[in-house]
């Protein structure tokens, strides 16, 4: 492609750079196979190569995945490049199935996101060298591909938990892209099925550093009594998705840069959301070297992102939940906003049949909607927020989607009754997953931001010291969250 430079893609391909893994694929014309940067294979020739900003980018012009450096396990980077945020949106949304359908999908895909869809396939043409189907149907290759070489799912469940249509399609698009059946690409060690989507586990990369110990932290502090448990090694929550019920297990393995999810579910389509909200949790495509760098040009910042390199900006399980999660903290600690979570999940949550510590679900819209919430013991204007958002997100079920730019989808928040300018900006970096998402009223976050006199600047004035952080203003905040130092404060306003 022509927005890569060549010569620098060739250079890291004969040095096996691993920056540049997820960045960037290789497609070797004289085998047909595209292949990551690490690739153990020997390096092609230089007349043999071509580069693509995506791996759908090269499925698209002809190539198919390489069997040894498996493209599907590279760094998931390419919405991370900093470069469109509608790509990087439409990106968050095509994981989560808003291209199910084909190419009809595309043109709400794209008014979801506030553009025309000739202008979003022109977007993604720039960026990513393929148009938005490609890039689902190459997300669903590659998922399923995974599926068959690290799990023991029966091929049937693998097309179903991928998004095929019917086990032919499944079939036949494997022995178009490999020249064989999807049964061939299966270990041996994993060629044994039986136990379905019971308990299945996958890896999913990420670009290092990670910052593991300050994640479990940030979810610690947070979790739900019967919904989530964390322990020094592992989050695990209860999972509610389409009506079933089941849970997911999340593990570090350091020495591979993986997170090691575990999920339990009933039904396998669910598998793909549940895998793509484990990613928005723990931020596993954040480009985190390059987000560094452009946050340490700040002198005040620089020592905040030597301090912690690997500082993530942990996303929301679900967008609903965050939000109700925001409302409970506004002006109480940490520690007040999850104690009144969980009697919130104790009065409306259902309870799932085995007597587990992980007993309980969040509660959904209808069942918020639906309960009295006097019990709480709040005051009254948080208890009609709380039925605000529940009414306001069963009216629209994109709510706490990502829609247009970040001003616009501040702006359709606050129109909620009780959520006023904190609690949306909060709202869309932890679930809308804006980069540059800011709450600047933030107390905390005026409080990392004093002088060294100890003067703490205007929520105004934070905002304009601010400017030169975007496009990344919500890790900014992150680092400043994590240098606090207020250790008991009064307002949580990152709860």
């Amino acid at each position: 492609m022509d927005l890569l430079d060549t010569d620098a893609c060739y250079r890291a391909l004969t040095t096996r750079d691993t920056r540049f893994d997820g960045r960037l694929f290789v497609a070797v014309t004289s085998t047909g196979v595209y292949c990551r940067p690490v690739c153990p294979a020997r390096t092609p020739k230089r007349e043999n190569c071509q580069f693509h900003a995506s791996a759908a980018s090269a499925q698209e012009a002809g190539f198919r995945p390489c069997l040894r450096c498996r493209p599907e396990t590279a760094p998931d980077l390419a919405s991370w490049r900093g470069t469109s945020n509608t790509v990087s949106r439409a990106l968050a949304l095509i994981a989560e199935g808003a291209l199910d359908g084909g190419e009809s999908g595309v043109e709400a895909l794209a008014e979801r996101l506030g553009v025309g869809d000739r202008q979003l396939r022109r977007l993604f043409r720039q960026h990513l060298g393929a148009t938005p189907v490609a890039v689902a149907q190459t997300r669903r290759v590659l998922f399923a591909k995974q599926l068959i070489q690290e799990t023991r799912m029966p091929l049937s469940q693998v097309a179903l938990a991928s998004g095929f249509g019917s086990i032919r399609r499944f079939n036949e698009t494997f022995q178009a892209l490999y020249a064989r059946p999807p049964g061939a690409l299966r270990r041996k060690q994993t060629a044994t099925p039986g136990e379905g989507v019971a308990g299945v586990t996958l890896r999913l990369r990420y670009r290092p550093p990670y910052d593991w110990r300050s994640m479990l932290a940030y979810l610690a502090a947070r979790a739900i009594d019967g919904v989530e448990e964390v322990s020094d090694t592992r989050y695990r929550r209860t999972v509610a998705q389409d009506g079933d019920v089941g849970t997911v297990e999340v593990t570090h393995e350091p020495a591979r840069n993986n997170l090691v999810v575990t999920v339990h579910l009933p039904r396998v389509e669910a598998l793909p959301t549940v895998v793509a909200r484990v990613r928005r949790v723990f931020d596993v495509g954040a480009d985190i070297e390059t987000i560094g760098e452009h946050l340490s040009r700040d002198p005040f910042l620089a020592p905040m992102v030597a301090l912690r390199p690997g500082l993530r900006a942990p996303g929301a399980w679900d967008g609903f939940e965050l939000a109700v999660r925001a409302v409970l903290g506004q002006q109480v600690t940490v520690e007040a906003a999850r104690r009144l979570a969980g009697r919130l999940v104790a009065l409306c949550s259902t309870t799932k049949a085995d007597d587990t510590p992980l007993s309980r679900v969040f509660p959904s819209p209808e069942r918020v909607a639906a309960t009295d919430l006097g019990p709480l013991g709040m005051p009254t204007a948080r208890k009609t927020a709380l039925k605000a958002l529940a009414e306001a997100a069963l009216a629209d079920p994109l709510l706490f989607h990502p829609f247009g730019t970040i001003e616009e989808g501040v702006a359709r928040l606050r129109a909620i009754r009780g959520v006023g300018e904190w609690t949306a900006q909060y709202i869309a970096l932890r679930a809308l997953r804006e980069t540059d998402a800011f709450p600047a009223s933030d107390v905390a976050l005026l409080r990392s931001a004093a002088t060294d006199a100890g003067t703490r600047p205007t929520p105004e004035a934070l905002l304009t010291r601010a400017e030169p952080w975007r496009p990344w203003r919500a890790y900014a905040a992150q680092h400043l969250w994590a240098a606090d130092p207020g250790t008991r404060p009064l307002e949580t306003r990152h709860g």
